[in-house]
């Protein structure tokens, strides 16, 4: 991702490398030796942290696992918010163009542990249900900051970009070959148009 200003105090530097050392280890840790088959505390152990230290960053064993993707939907909602003016156009053009944006302030750690990440949900139950719970609260903020009525109509364009992006997703996998998602993000919501034209 791309550096932000550093924390203004040695305290809150600490808290920022003591979550990142978590969100970093629990990928190495999950992606070696899986998700379900690692208990929480040998996260700890190997970061050195107490239980306590460790639910003052994150909620869940689940939420610190799926920190490279929280980072994104994080970031995307960042580029939403520093639009200046009216919205104009498609809003599958403005979720597209958002995603993009957010992509491109991505780095190759990013990108690595993305993989893992997206590797690990698809094979743990536990794991794909929270990351559908963090999806459902990206895509209500998404509606909340449009300046557009919250109907049936915005829920289904969102719903089709949600799945635009999953499609995108899994014709990057397994490869996962850097730099390519975009192009991927691109083809798949250039396709909306005709799959939902397509006749039996």
């Amino acid at each position: 991702m791309t550096p932000s200003d550093p924390p203004a105090s040695l305290r809150e530097r600490k808290k920022v490398r003591t979550r990142q050392a978590l969100a970093d280890t629990a990928v190495t840790l999950f992606g070696e030796r899986g998700f379900d088959a690692t208990p929480l505390d040998e996260l700890l152990e190997a970061v050195e942290v107490s239980r306590r230290t460790f639910f003052r960053y994150y909620r869940s064993k689940e939420d610190v696992a799926l920190t490279a993707a929280k980072e994104l939907w994080s970031v995307f909602l960042e580029v939403l918010d520093e639009a200046e003016g009216p919205r104009t156009g498609p809003l599958r053009d403005v979720f597209r163009d958002t995603l993009l944006a957010a992509l491109s302030r991505m780095d190759e750690d990013w990108n690595r542990r993305f993989r893992t990440t997206l590797r690990l949900t698809a094979e743990s139950p536990a794991l794909e249900g929270h990351s559908l719970h963090h999806c459902a609260e990206v895509q209500t903020e998404f509606r909340r900051r449009l300046d557009a009525p919250d109907g049936l109509e915005l829920r289904l364009l969102v719903e089709f970009c949600v799945a635009a992006w999953r499609s995108a997703l899994d014709e990057w996998l397994p490869a996962c070959e850097p730099g390519e998602l975009p192009g991927h993000v691109r083809r798949a919501f250039a396709g909306m148009d005709a799959a939902l034209h397509l006749e039996a």
